[in-house]
């Protein structure tokens, strides 16, 4: 037996989907704390989201330097893993556990 859909002022939606994005509290928490189902708020805030698209700030050079910096050091990161990882496995082969 299906449960009738609650109807809810657009008032009550934009507070609670407020509470999330301008407080950045988790929806999870805002619906349990206002007996919302948290895949609605989800819904209500994903919906606001699409409405009111938020532009992202361009990056200073500081910050483009270090984000570059990064991913040099994420690449060499991934490359010893990989190395890592046939290492093991050469070593593994070589001289397999009695």
């Amino acid at each position: 037996m299906a449960v009738p859909a609650r109807k809810y002022s657009p008032e009550f939606k934009d507070a609670l989907v407020q509470e999330v994005i301008r407080d950045s509290r988790s929806i999870a928490k805002v619906a349990r704390e206002n007996g919302v189902v948290e895949q609605t708020l989800g819904n209500w805030v994903s919906a606001y989201r699409k409405r009111n698209p938020v532009p992202e700030a361009e990056l200073s050079e500081p910050e483009r330097a270090k984000l570059k910096r990064l991913e040099a050091e994420n690449r060499a990161l991934r490359q010893e893993v990989e190395f890592l990882g046939k290492a093991t496995a050469f070593f593994a082969q070589k001289f397999p556990r009695a």
